[in-house]
């Protein structure tokens, strides 16, 4: 081949043959991995990319997809983030399983302080026979869920309009649809009943702790959190077949999603929340006054009307109840008929439980708890104050709410079981006790023997709250 020109050299520097090198060869197409395509695009391999396409930081790569010459498709790029990232929040991680270890070592304390109140509380005391193995969490709201799970709201005509109705229409339907939806793959009931407050409770306790992690940076935050709730005076509730594990196990989920700014999933656990208890209302209010502090731009604002899914749970239920009894809000008026909820002012509310509690006026048993009702709503005015104080405003929207709804019945009912779902309160705490040292020791010294108090006071079948 003729020597090239030195002119034609420095118009096409490609052609200037490297030192050592050969004739030229035909070079190979570009190759990405896994995928074929065309000559001149970059070979994109982990975070490299040659020939002028920007490197991608953190992409383990680009498996699958034609591009163009020189441009990634950033789509293909954030399917594996997406995926690491939901694999965090479902998989549990350390800090998750020492969670999931506290809540299982709670859980088997309870169950032992069980199987002993069935053998040291028989119905009879000179028995020597003991009660069935699961007769100690068959006490009180559990048979009225397990009636409308079984039979239904109204079965063969029977309703309010009879003497002796037992108002099961003032529980919500959520609780008993999961357990007749349980029921079908596991036929004891009792057992049913336990183990969706079982799942319910670890799923609510996972929540809790990275709640917690949100407002406190100390790594053991969720954890202390958790452990506050788990031995607070009413934890029997959480083991028990009642509503509030169920409840926790939505509600702080959606409080999750709201931190997240992700307003579909937030609303929708809400929507289920609120098919469980009342109190799901509050939830919606809170996430309602958390939306409007939060959201700054146009787009943020377009997930507004998903704050009204919620309203449809209440909506559904109420429109039932009219069709069975020509009344919208049956539930409501069931409350008043069964446990005395109806619209007293705040100051006459706690005169009457006072009377209740230090007047020899019910049995002793009954007088302690309307004692331990009055102590839980001074927790909660308090709770409140400090919440608005911090400028919690969801928080204490919520708080607020649940304590006006238990604080204007005739007297104070179940008080004590709804600082269970008081979560910023187990935060509260949490963060004190990180500042404090002491505080815990003394927080277990106080509230595990009145824990224990609760559970056998519910397991032997007397009142409880």
């Amino acid at each position: 081949m003729p020597a090239l020109s030195s002119r034609l050299r420095r118009k096409h520097p490609s052609l200037t043959p490297r030192p050592g090198a050969g004739p030229r060869q035909r070079s190979a197409p570009a190759r990405t991995a896994g995928t074929a395509v065309e000559a001149g695009t970059a070979r994109v391999v982990g975070t490299a990319a040659e020939v002028g396409t920007p490197s991608i930081a953190g992409t383990p790569g680009v498996a699958g997809t034609a591009t163009e010459a020189g441009t990634v498709d950033r789509s293909s790029l954030l399917r594996p983030r997406q995926a690491v990232r939901w694999r965090r929040r479902l998989v549990p991680g350390p800090a998750d399983r020492e969670v999931l270890w506290l809540y299982l070592l709670t859980r088997a304390g309870i169950w032992a302080t069980a199987y002993c109140t069935r053998w040291l509380f028989p119905d009879d005391r000179k028995t020597p026979h003991v009660a069935d193995l699961f007769a100690p969490w068959q006490q009180w709201d559990w048979g009225h869920f397990l009636h409308i799970a079984r039979d239904g709201y109204f079965p063969g005509q029977a309703g309010p309009w009879m003497n002796g109705w037992d108002n099961r229409e003032a529980f919500f339907p959520g609780f008993p649809l999961v357990l007749r939806a349980v029921h079908t793959v596991v036929p004891h009931w009792a057992t049913a009943g336990l183990l969706i407050s079982f799942v319910s409770g670890a799923v609510a306790v996972l929540a809790l702790a990275r709640v917690a992690r949100l407002y406190l940076p100390d790594g053991n935050a969720g954890r202390r959190a958790v452990l506050f709730l788990l031995l607070s005076p009413c934890a029997i509730f959480l083991a028990a077949g009642y509503t509030e594990a169920l409840f926790l196990a939505l509600a702080l989920p959606a409080w999750l999603a709201a931190h997240r700014q992700n307003w579909p999933a937030a609303a929708a656990l809400a929507c289920l929340a609120c098919t469980v208890r009342v109190s799901g209302l509050f939830l919606v209010a809170a996430l309602a006054v958390h939306f409007a502090l939060t959201v700054r731009t146009r787009r943020q604002w377009r997930a507004l009307p998903w704050l009204a899914l919620p309203a449809l749970a209440p909506l559904v239920y109420s429109w039932y109840l009219h069709l069975h009894t020509g009344d919208w809000m049956a539930w409501k008026h069931a409350q008043e008929r069964g446990w005395y909820r109806d619209f007293h002012a705040p100051w006459e509310a706690w005169q009457n439980t006072w009377h209740a509690a230090f007047e020899e006026s019910l049995p002793t048993g009954y007088a302690l708890m309307s004692q331990a009702e009055l102590l839980a709503m001074v927790v909660g005015i308090l709770l409140a104050g400090v919440l608005a104080r911090q400028r919690r405003w969801p928080e204490a929207v919520y708080v607020g709410l649940s304590l006006w709804a238990l604080g204007t019945s005739y007297w104070y009912t179940s008080i004590p079981r709804a600082t269970l779902l008081w979560w910023p309160l187990w935060i509260l705490l949490a963060g004190w006790s990180l500042r404090t040292p002491r505080f815990t020791t003394m927080y277990l010294c106080l509230t595990a023997p009145l824990m224990t108090v609760f559970a056998v006071t519910f397991l032997s079948g007397r009142w409880a709250g």
